[in-house]
């Protein structure tokens, strides 16, 4: 009978560096747990092991991990083992933080009732404060205060202006913790700092604790911040047992504030660690295995380790080249279509983006393709409240009836317009027949100080805006949200018939002040919603500036949502689209992870730690792979309104081409060809010779050249046809362009045809698109270098010269 037949059927399972790990005991313990290694099995069978085969009693064991449903899960499968693992102290950070607060409460003054005040209790108390302040920098502040809590910081602590460059944070935090006391209620930061300043000053119940607490395991340790960490330094003694898990690879968390350095300088700050790595992966094939760790072996700052499948081979990824993101979504449906005809369910297949905002196109084209689909993580595109704000304005300015617009952004942002004088407008409109607009007309004389400020300043952008509809596009540079509301860049169009409605959706964001408004919410809470009132103004550059092309805009919408209200109703069956961030612990059959371009993944401002992370969260997405792994960029992406040409992102340049194919259309490949993307340099990064990104650089001295100009048909990376034919039978209502133009459609306006414009000159046609109800829509590049879109339907500038 051999070791492992002596085991018992709980540990005879495992695999032997998971045995290992679950036998270890005595010195710190470092389990290195890469994707797809089992660590959740680990360490509850290590809970159950040490109650069951080493006498530990279940309460002297604290698990800590990040969230309710990690805790529940690890607690329900360590009782499966053993039912006394019941009573161990499994919780997350913040629950044990709370228990420990409420039975020692008495050592800091507090009353041991205290109340968990959440962000925006937070918020309330800064403004109670401080009362002259307003609400979005109240929350800035509170936001502020929970980093500095998140880091241990204190008030008067000497490194709080090296991580918070605000000359009266100081100051503003003093006075928060003055009144937070005051009150004898605690905030979330709290659930964490004050646990560690107890057992930092009251030797007491430091002692007391870690007599009760003999082991002490902690999941997911890479996502830990530093007062966390320094939470878990106070309980450790060097008669407890400490094991954490964690694995450094997919530490993606840094903008909450988590710290990598906990784990990677576990094994100095705790003497005697040992380490074991497991590396052997139960979720996916050898070759996603293989391009996953060829990506993350870039980082400096990570401990190392190789994966190892036990499931051998595999289909190579495929790396598909694609035009623009109209093809990325033809290029998803084709995947789709391909898994559904060889039996898989559509929840099989998730589709991957960095931000929230690229969920638009799918959300669009998907439902007119017959493709259910869920977001995860998200509001749906059109429900997201910065969207909903710049839709009412729309809807405001093509019905100035509209009173649910009305109501909804007369005082968005903040313009002094109480709920009475609101009530009161309405109640004139109704009353005298009028439009609520107009009643704010006849109105404002009757308002004094700020609220009529307000109502000029509204009036005031109602009529620039209406203004707009009807005349030509000014030559300024337009608006743009991510650059806070400078203007950068030029428009699709240049001339009055090109001008698109993205140019009157830049303006009511400007002068409403919608943009420092959401501006600030993202900074608080770390969401993207500039980065959606930009995708929305993406989707409108494909109608014109004018009132057909606004109710046609909007009608559209409309339109798209009943869609993806059908959907809804079709079962639970569906394709999962999800942010990258939000993949972390799930798995899917087949993974499409979209939109690799530069700027976009990763930024261009992204360095050092930045860039580490953002190849992690790379790495991340790429191991939820079970079967198939598909990866997208795009050459030409349209972002706020503008056609923008694109770099592969750096991470596709230091792939090896060894390790993936390119995306394959039956006889057609998809590859790389001369001027197939603008080439870039990266500092720092040599691209794996051979590779497809490899002859896209270009060699020393010609980094900045004028981008090269769209391939042309012969040397497009597939067939189009074939990815637009996958679009579902139902009937189609108006929609940006979705078909490359044949012969047959918009002949008028064939590729390459030389054109002339009266302010540009001379130029081709690059490529050319047909719109429902607009007519052709013609990109054209100028012998300039410019490159402009034009509606031709509606501008008499652009004229065709014969050969």
């Amino acid at each position: 009978m051999t070791e492992q037949d002596k085991l018992p059927p709980y540990l005879a399972c495992l695999n032997p560096e998971q045995l290992k790990a679950v036998l270890h005991e005595g010195s710190p313990l470092l389990i290195l747990a890469g994707a797809g290694t089992g660590k959740t099995r680990v360490i509850t069978t290590k809970i159950a092991y040490l109650v069951k085969e080493r006498g530990i009693s279940p309460e002297s064991i604290l698990a800590v991990t990040f969230t309710n449903k990690a805790a529940r899960e690890m607690r329900e499968r360590a009782a499966l083992l053993e039912a006394s693992c019941e009573r161990a102290v499994i919780r997350t950070f913040h629950s044990f933080g709370s228990w420990f607060l409420r039975r020692n409460a008495q050592a800091l003054g507090l009353d041991s009732n205290f109340v968990i005040y959440d962000d925006e209790d937070s918020a309330s108390l800064v403004q109670a404060i401080l009362p002259n302040l307003g609400k979005p920098e109240c929350r800035r502040y509170a936001s502020l205060i929970a980093r500095a809590k998140d880091y241990g910081l204190e008030p008067d602590s000497p490194s709080l202006a090296s991580l918070i460059r605000d000359d009266d944070f100081r100051r503003v935090y003093s006075l928060y913790e003055e009144r937070l006391r005051g009150t004898g209620n605690v905030d979330f930061g709290d659930l964490i700092r004050l646990p560690a300043k107890i057992l930092e000053k009251d030797e007491a119940i430091a002692r007391r604790t870690r007599q009760r607490f003999r082991v002490i395991l902690v999941d997911e340790y890479q996502d830990s911040n530093v007062a966390q960490f320094l939470l878990l330094q106070r309980l450790f003694s060097p008669a407890t047992y400490l094991c954490v898990v964690g694995d450094d690879d997919q530490s993606i968390y840094r903008f909450r504030g988590a710290e990598i350095r906990n784990i990677l300088g576990f094994a100095s700050i705790f003497p005697g660690t040992e380490t074991i790595k497991l590396e052997r992966n139960y979720r996916s094939y050898q070759s996603i295995l293989d391009i996953a760790g060829d990506v993350v072996s870039r980082n400096s700052g990570r401990l190392g380790k190789t994966l190892r499948a036990t499931r051998p081979g595999g289909a190579k990824p495929q790396l598909a080249l694609l035009d623009d993101q109209d093809q990325e979504v033809g290029f998803c449906s084709r995947i789709i279509g391909d898994m559904r005809a060889k039996g898989a369910s559509l929840s099989d297949i998730a589709i991957l983006y960095r931000t929230n905002a690229q969920s638009l196109a799918f959300e669009k084209e998907f439902p007119r393709r017959g493709i259910p689909y869920r977001l995860v993580g998200a509001l749906r595109f059109y429900d997201r409240e910065e969207v909903k704000d710049l839709l009412a304005y729309l809807s405001l300015l093509l019905n100035p009836r509209d009173e649910i617009s009305f109501r909804r952004v007369v005082n968005k942002p903040a313009r002094g317009l109480g709920e009475g004088s609101v009530e009161s407008i309405l109640d004139k409109a109704l009353r005298e027949g009028i439009s609520p607009i107009e009643a704010c007309r006849q109105s404002k004389e009757a308002l004094r100080g700020r609220g009529k400020a307000g109502m000029d300043q509204f009036l005031g952008l109602l009529d620039r805006a209406t203004g707009l509809l009807g005349k030509a596009l000014s030559q300024d540079e337009p608006y743009s949200l991510s650059d806070g509301g400078k203007r950068s860049g030029k428009p699709e169009g240049g001339d009055a018939g090109s001008a698109s409605l993205a140019v009157l959706l830049e303006s009511i964001v400007k002068d409403s002040g919608l943009v420092a408004y959401h501006r600030d919410q993202d900074e608080i809470a770390g969401t993207q919603k500039l980065a959606n009132m930009d995708e929305l103004i993406n989707a409108s550059s494909l109608y014109p500036l004018a009132r057909e092309g606004l109710a046609e805009f909007l009608e559209t919408i409309e339109l798209d949502r009943s869609f993806q209200a059908e959907g809804e109703k079709d079962g639970s069956d569906a394709v999962t689209l999800i942010t990258m961030h939000n993949t972390k612990g799930l798995e899917f059959p087949c993974v499409i992870v979209t939109g690799l371009e530069q700027g976009l993944f990763p930024r261009d401002d992204e360095e050092g730690e930045d860039l580490e992370e953002q190849r992690r969260l790379f790495y991340v997405s790429l191991t939820r792979a079970k079967d198939r792994l598909y990866l997208s960029a795009c050459r030409w992406r349209r972002i706020r309104g503008r056609i923008i040409e694109t770099s592969p992102s750096r991470f596709l340049t230091e792939m090896d081409p060894g390790f993936y194919e390119f995306w394959k259309l039956g006889a057609s490949v998809s590859r790389p060809h001369a001027g197939s993307f603008p080439r870039r340099n990266f500092p720092g990064t040599r691209p794996v010779p051979g590779s497809a990104a490899a002859s896209m650089i270009p060699k020393a001295g010609s980094y900045g050249a004028r981008p090269s100009v769209l391939p042309s048909s012969a040397a497009t990376t597939r067939p189009t046809a074939s990815i637009r034919s996958t679009s579902a039978t139902r009937p189609t209502p108006p929609v940006s362009p979705r078909q490359e133009a044949g012969p047959e459609s918009v002949s008028e306006w064939r590729r390459g045809m030389s054109v002339y414009h009266d302010e540009y000159g001379r130029g081709s046609v690059i490529k050319a698109s047909m719109t429902e109800s607009s007519g052709p829509l013609v990109i054209v590049q100028f012998e300039t270098g410019k490159i402009a879109q034009f509606f031709p339907k509606y501008t008499r500038k652009l004229e065709r010269i014969k050969d």
